[in-house]
């Protein structure tokens, strides 16, 4: 079987690099560079720095790979070194996080026929989740970018926060009620998500 079929599991990798393997771990860095890149951009707006620090996670991972428990979810395990990896930058940085997020997938909204017109409700409609999102705690807009924009269920969101999963449901919906405040504040209707 081919290590960069996507028949072999991230987990199956683990265990190769574990072995030795670095064409495994060359896999797993190709599948998972692109998704570590678009989480760290929701940290840090600098794109030299997120680059930087996935480079860094994946040196971690490397050193680390030892401590992974070939029974468990490798994407938690990887999501955890990052999201601490990111939290460190972030500190310092001293930058407001999450300042340049790619909104498309939280929201939904209609398509017009019309390219300009449908290009200023896209705009419109970022500009409205910017806002938002700008005026929640932290760890809402954390919650909210690993459910809705990594789409990660609920036991890894958990793992990766190191919270209990009932708290992962909670803070998802006290995070679209704080959306939903803000956006009545400024009068405009969020919908149900």
């Amino acid at each position: 079987m081919d290590i960069m079929s996507t028949e072999v599991t991230d987990e199956e990798l683990a265990i190769r690099v574990q072995g030795g393997d670095k064409a495994a771990f060359a896999a797993i860095m190709e599948r998972f560079e692109g998704k570590l890149l678009r989480y760290g951009n929701k940290f840090l707006a600098e794109r030299e720095d997120v680059v930087d620090i996935v480079q860094e996670v994946f040196i971690s991972v490397y050193q680390n790979i030892k401590s992974f428990d070939g029974s468990q979810k490798f994407s938690p395990w990887v999501y955890r070194i990052a999201h601490n990896a990111f939290v460190n930058g972030l500190k310092k940085k001293s930058r407001n996080p999450f300042v340049m997020l790619d909104f498309d997938a939280l929201l939904s909204h209609t398509v017009s026929e019309d390219p300009l017109r449908a290009l200023r409700e896209q705009e419109e409609m970022h500009k409205m989740i910017d806002v938002g999102l700008d005026q929640i705690s932290p760890k809402y807009k954390e919650i909210l970018i690993l459910y809705y924009l990594e789409e990660l269920p609920y036991k890894e969101i958990a793992d990766i926060l190191q919270v209990p999963t009932g708290t992962v449901g909670i803070r998802i919906k006290r995070a679209r009620e704080a959306l939903r405040k803000v956006y009545e504040k400024m009068q405009f209707q969020y919908g149900d998500t």
